[in-house]
């Protein structure tokens, strides 16, 4: 074998795509959504297909194996090896062609899901093997692991849904698989694959009657090579249907050309509660007569796991009652509304039949809770399709365990397997969670363990090997869904049979003879419990890490640091393109580097001590961070509450303590220090946005893009007019006075304290107990690492706060970023009474005012201002839950039409806009969705945003003002007191 470095060197001659063989990039494709780890040799990113397949032959000539990757969820280990790893999720992700009348479409294989149905919407179409990574998984990686979702009942699996694939076999011939005649005599193709199709067919005829004795009589069969698509019975055969499920161990898809359905117009769902697992089981043999799309399990541990996530607390506490032991999910989407009602209604009648009763003991105790609001039933849709990241979301060392995870059983026989694994998980000293697809008799089965130790391997071990001696008691599956990978592969023998292993690898060899393609995986592969293979190999370790914030909420080493890291599973929920936030600079770049998982990836191995010492604080680490925006998005939709932004904070910090700090860190992280100073001499401070020439020495020396102008400074900031204003006995509240709007928009300032006051409360401005310069949060200098810095500035803010924290005075603040901060970061530096006390009493401006008018306290004479209002929300008010007030309360405003914009993070985030390095892609951010909305809409209309960033960057990208609510209500204030406007004046009693 040649070395690897002839290897990356043709690549690189011969690929315009990425090549990249650092250790920080392959370390960042050598897990998938498994337990298993493999540093690959290298990884390209091809920008076309013809590039993608030079890699394929390159890599063939150079003795090397090559993986083909998308989305990279596979929870068995499918998508890493030791080779060359081919992404072809960033560029080869069109729809080719689309036949609407026939409802067919062909796409290249790293087409997103959700992606691919956003595309097929607008034409009443969708692709409807609905796996719960739509948001993430590729076309390419649904059909190498034969995926089947959660609809599979009525729609069927990927393999039920392709009609062909054009693929190139690892010598490089080119094929188109699809349906072809016994004789071959309607397949033009060249003589190398008419051979090769007539070989596979001739073994289809020799083993007819030992497939059909062997292959287990579900639809949820996913092992092995799809030999029954070969059998005489299924003339006219197609070829497509046994590389499908193949995972990527045959052949190279390039094309894939699928079937398509109309989309689901009209739905309800039930949902079944059930005091006794065992009878949720069982009942789900007859649920299915009732002819629903699905029937979905939600075990109690997922219940209980989702009410502590805040993005399905909610939903949790609407759409279930009392304490279930298991709930059944039971959808309904007919194309007349009035027969899913009729069904649900059936559904009732069902369960009481059944003899489940709200007012019955436990093992009879249940009913149905219908839901027919579409925004409750997706939420629940989401919640489901989440269960996997939720179960991961326990903070310990054990965790729900993907091995045995999507066994297949008939369903008369659901609830005596599920009980007799769960003795089979009690007799290893563990337990587990189930949950998913009932209705197939398929569960995701996660038994909780620590792969760490030794001792839970081997348990592992001894759990598939009774478990799959169950399931072929039973006559089911071992393998339902998630394929076979490395977990399941070495298990082959004893479901299907010596003589069937042995036609899996005839067909292996024939389709690859020199094991080019991704070998290890269905034939001849390893123990599934070697644990050289392993995430967490026998040497793995994490030497003490000194940390400056507190993570005692998890377990390792730097007081929790190495926990917190290791939550990320690798299922790639950060990967998603559309709705929420997460992740904006992955949106922007689509590279893994720039991903929650890829960072989170990278962290973990520089603690491990695998990318060599100093790695945490290393340039490569910078790189991995720098487009990190700090938009605390994954904290919030991260099920496994992985929060990069803090983080970040801790490598910012470590980066500062090895290495100093740039004069942009210093430039950005002492702002509140230097501000006062520089708004008194404003013009001066100003001259480098009017002079070419600084702009440019700025970029040189201080990091900062000639491309951008500053925040003007000016004289006039914000002072305290008193220390408190407003009526003497009215409602007390402090207002927060944040270093940006003081220091360059002190209207919003001033906007905040004429509401207030209009609504008659008594505000508080706090100075320093022991006078100097005005309070501040810190978060600048959280931003550059400076945790010391910013801890003295919190301490300052905190004994101000406290006194009227104490008393249970609201503390309101106008910046996100800063007021959350009290909410988030405070309580990572400190952990004293006084702290907690303001961190509970903190609030938003838009939080407070909404509190005030549902308690019917907020009494503001308010006019019309305007006919529309177009909304963007800041990243930290999403990540807290605090942007729908924002939206309640500018419907306060008589006549105003407020219109969310669907935006992720504006991209200028504090200072990363500035950055001479990084802002293009801030740009590109803003480009996604935010810029476009805002060029579109009228003159007329309001543009709202909370962030000082955000407003600065609707500025610079749309030439468009942009106002804080603040602004918008006083406004509104002004026109109710105008006498010629005095038509337009209401009263808003919230």
């Amino acid at each position: 074998m040649t070395n690897a470095s002839s290897l990356e060197r043709r690549l690189r001659s011969e690929v315009t795509g990425d090549v990249l063989f650092d250790p920080f990039s392959r370390g960042r494709y050598a897990t998938d959504a498994s337990f298993y780890q493999i540093m690959p040799a290298g990884v390209v990113v091809p920008k076309t297909m013809d590039e993608a397949l030079r890699a394929l032959a390159i890599a063939r000539e150079e003795g090397r194996k090559v993986t083909p990757r998308g989305g990279g969820t596979s929870q068995c280990g499918q998508t890493v090896n030791d080779g060359l790893v081919v992404d072809l999720s960033k560029h080869l992700n069109r729809i080719l062609s689309l036949d609407v009348e026939n409802r067919t479409c062909l796409v290249e294989p790293g087409i997103v899901l959700d992606d691919l149905n956003r595309q097929l919407r607008k034409h009443g179409l969708w692709f409807p093997v609905d796996v719960s990574t739509a948001s993430r998984a590729t076309i390419g990686g649904m059909a190498g692991n034969n995926s089947c979702g959660g609809r599979s009942l009525r729609y069927g699996t990927m393999r039920d849904n392709t009609l062909s694939m054009e693929a190139a076999l690892a010598d490089g011939t080119l094929a188109r698989f699809g349906e072809v005649s016994r004789d071959l005599s309607d397949v033009d193709a060249s003589a190398t694959t008419l051979a090769l199709f007539r070989d596979m067919l001739d073994l289809g005829a020799r083993e007819a009657e030992e497939i059909a004795a062997r292959f287990p009589k579900v639809q949820r069969r996913v092992g092995g090579y799809n030999l029954d698509a070969l059998a005489p019975r299924n003339a006219p055969n197609n070829m497509a249907h046994l590389l499908v499920g193949s995972e990527g161990t045959l052949a190279f898809t390039t094309k894939v050309e699928l079937k398509l359905w109309p989309v689901i117009r009209n739905k309800v769902v039930g949902v079944c509660h059930f005091g006794s697992f065992y009878e949720a089981m069982d009942a789900a043999q007859h649920l299915v007569k009732l002819k629903p799309i699905a029937v979905e399990l939600v075990d109690r541990t997922m219940i209980a796991l989702g009410r502590e996530i805040a993005m399905f607390r909610p939903i949790i506490g609407t759409a279930i009652q009392g304490d279930p032991d298991a709930v059944l999910v039971v959808e309904f989407a007919e194309e007349d509304q009035a027969d899913n009602l009729v069904r649900l209604k059936q559904l009732t009648e069902l369960m009481r039949d059944l003899g489940f009763g709200w007012n019955n003991d436990k093992r009879k105790w249940g009913g149905v809770v219908e839901i027919t609001e579409p925004a409750l039933q997706s939420g629940i849709a989401d919640f489901r399709a989440a269960g996997l990241n939720v179960m991961m979301s326990m903070k310990q060392e054990g965790k729900p365990v993907s091995f045995v995870e999507d066994c297949a059983v008939p369903l008369p026989h659901l609830a005596d397997y599920t009980a007799r694994l769960n003795q089979v998980f009690a007799r290893h000293g563990t337990s587990g969670t189930m949950y998913a697809h009932a209705s197939e008799g398929c569960l995701h089965v996660r038994p909780v363990l620590n792969l760490k130790l030794e001792k839970d391997v081997k348990a592992m071990r001894a759990i598939a090997e009774e478990a799959f001696a169950l399931v072929r008691e039973y006559k089911g599956s071992h393998s339902g869904e998630h394929g076979d990978g490395l977990v399941r592969s070495e298990f082959h023998e004893t479901m299907f049979g010596e003589r069937l292993v042995a036609d899996f690898r005839e067909v292996k060899h024939r389709f690859d003879p020199d094991n080019v393609l991704n070998p290890g995986k269905i034939v001849d592969a390893p123990k599934m419990d070697d644990r050289s293979l392993f995430r967490y190999r026998p040497d793995y370790r994490v030497t003490d890490l000194k940390t400056k914030l507190d993570w005692s909420a998890w377990p390792g080493a730097g007081g929790g640091f190495q926990g917190a890291i290791e939550m990320c599973n690798n299922n790639g929920a950060c990967r998603k393109l559309e709705g929420g936030v997460m992740c904006p600079s992955y949106r922007a770049t689509r590279n893994e580097k720039d991903v929650t998982r890829g960072r989170a990836n990278t962290l973990r191995l520089a603690i491990s001590g695998q990318l060599g010492a100093g790695a945490l604080a290393s340039d490569e680490m910078m790189e991995t961070l720098k487009l990190c925006v700090s938009c605390k998005a994954c904290r919030h939709e991260c099920p496994t509450g992985v929060d990069m932004a803090k983080m970040k904070i801790e490598v910012l910090a470590a980066r500062a303590a090895s290495h100093g700090l740039t004069l942009r860190d210093r430039l950005v992280g002492y702002l509140p220090r230097y501000a006062d100073l520089a708004a008194r001499f404003a013009p001066l401070a100003n001259l480098r946005n009017r002079s070419p020439l600084l702009r440019e020495l700025f970029e040189r020396f201080g990091g900062i893009s000639a491309r951008r102008a500053l925040p003007a400074f000016r004289r006039d900031v914000f002072v305290s007019p008193a220390d408190s204003v407003g009526p003497q006995t009215g409602r007390e509240v402090v207002l927060f006075a944040d270093t940006f709007n003081r220091i360059y928009e002190r209207e919003n300032l001033d906007a905040a304290l004429r509401v207030l006051t209009a609504g008659g409360y008594r505000v508080h401005l706090p100075k320093p107990s022991r006078g100097g310069r005005p309070l501040c949060c810190g978060r600048t200098f959280l931003s550059a690492g400076l945790v010391d810095e910013a801890k003295v500035e919190l301490d300052r803010l905190v004994a101000a706060f406290a006194p009227f924290a104490a008393r249970g005075v609201p503390i309101v603040g106008l910046e996100p970023s800063c007021l959350l901060t009290l909410r988030d970061e405070l309580a990572s530096l400190r952990k004293d009474k006084d702290a907690k006390a303001v961190g509970a009493h903190a609030l938003t401006f838009e939080e407070f005012l909404v509190r005030e008018a549902e308690a019917g306290r907020l009494q503001l004479p308010l006019g019309s201002v305007a006919d529309k209002a177009m909304v963007h929300g800041h990243c930290h008010q999403k990540s807290f839950g605090a942007f729908k007030p924002v939206e309640q309360v500018l419907r306060l405003i008589p006549g105003l039409k407020v219109e969310t914009i669907e935006s992720s993070c504006c991209g200028m985030a504090g200072a990363f806009g500035y950055g001479a390095d990084t802002y293009d892609a801030s740009m590109e951010m803003a480009e996604l969705s935010l810029l476009p909305a805002v060029r579109r809409a009228d003159p007329a209309t309001l543009v709202v945003a909370d962030g000082t960033s955000c407003r600065h960057q609707i500025h610079d990208g749309a030439q468009r003002e942009a106002l804080h609510v603040a602004r918008v209500l006083a406004m509104s204030l002004d026109r109710a007191n105008t006498p010629s406007l005095a038509h337009d004046k209401e009263t808003s009693h919230g």
